[in-house]
């Protein structure tokens, strides 16, 4: 059965990347690909300077995450190779999808090196998730709380549905801070488990978890025409919703799914606009990490054999 499994996520993350291509073309007929070439190079150079400090922003918060997990365990190593280790892993599993395994690889083969077990890293990778994840609940839940009118971009849902909604993410973290600063016994809900940690390391969690989402979504909000920019916080909430449905889907990198999501959302703003704005995002957010991660697997794997026979 578990054999099974694991061929059924890379089937559900192609279905799906096929299945959002199908619905972006529906959404995109008659949108010509020059109308996106100019679009793409209409962004000013300044607002590129902006996308790129964004993506450093973004990619820093996520060495946080590995920071952060480390100290949970007790295990002090140096921000360097911290970054490096953390940069890897996320360049390569936000382009190869099912996150959690493909970073646990990556991390294991670092982090190992290092002294800790593989329950240690499959500790750290569940912890680096729901600091994410926390982020997202909170950002989420601001959003909503104070702007409830934006769910309705996308779903038919009451404002005051969703404000309440926003309410209980809050609520949740809130839960989640308390828990960690009256020492909480673990939360088990289902087969989830929730361990609390030390209210000091809770506290990095709710900074750097939205300090990564802020950053990513950051660069489309810097990419897109000061024309038609719906605003930060519109384009911070499309980027949850989006980049929620791309993990959820399993789809690789988020293929078609952020695109379809962002154009249904933004229908104020131009789509080869918007568009653009997402092929700045993918470049930066993506593309590029993942070119500059193969390089850093390959000088590590290298460095690794070339020490091997002065070990023997």
């Amino acid at each position: 059965m578990k054999r099974y499994l694991n061929y059924l996520w890379p089937v559900i993350g192609i279905g799906a990347v096929v299945l959002s291509l199908w619905l972006l073309f529906r959404e995109l007929r008659g949108l010509s690909f020059a109308e996106v070439e100019a679009a793409f190079a209409a962004i000013p150079a300044g607002r590129w300077a902006l996308a790129v400090l964004a993506t450093l922003v973004a990619y820093l918060a996520l060495a946080w995450y590995d920071r952060i997990a480390l100290l949970h365990l007790g295990f002090a190593l140096s921000w360097r190779f911290i970054s490096a280790v953390s940069f890897t892993t996320y360049a390569l599993s936000h382009n190869i999808g099912m996150s959690m395994f493909s970073g646990a690889m990556v991390r294991y083969r670092a982090y190992s090196t290092k002294g800790l077990t593989i329950g240690d890293v499959g500790v750290l990778v569940a912890f680096c998730s729901f600091t994410f994840a926390l982020g997202t609940i909170l950002l989420g839940g601001i959003v909503l709380a104070f702007e409830p009118e934006i769910v309705q971009r996308l779903f038919q849902v009451d404002p005051l549905v969703a404000r309440l909604v926003g309410g209980a993410m809050l609520l949740f973290v809130a839960l989640y801070v308390g828990g960690a600063a009256l020492h909480f016994r673990p939360l088990v809900v289902g087969s989830f488990t929730v361990i609390y940690p030390r209210l000091p390391i809770a506290m990095r969690q709710l900074l750097a978890g939205p300090l990564e989402l802020m950053g990513a979504a950051g660069i489309i909000w810097c990419a897109l025409p000061a024309d038609h920019n719906p605003g930060f916080f519109i384009v911070l909430g499309v980027f949850l919703a989006s980049f929620s449905a791309a993990l959820l889907s399993h789809a690789p990198g988020g293929l078609g799914v952020l695109e379809l999501v962002f154009v249904n959302a933004l229908p104020d703003t131009p789509r080869a606009d918007v568009l653009a704005a997402l092929l700045v995002f993918r470049l930066l957010y993506l593309v590029i990490p993942l070119l500059l991660g193969i390089v850093a697997v390959v000088v590590f794997e290298r460095s690794r054999i070339l020490r091997r026979p002065a070990l023997d």
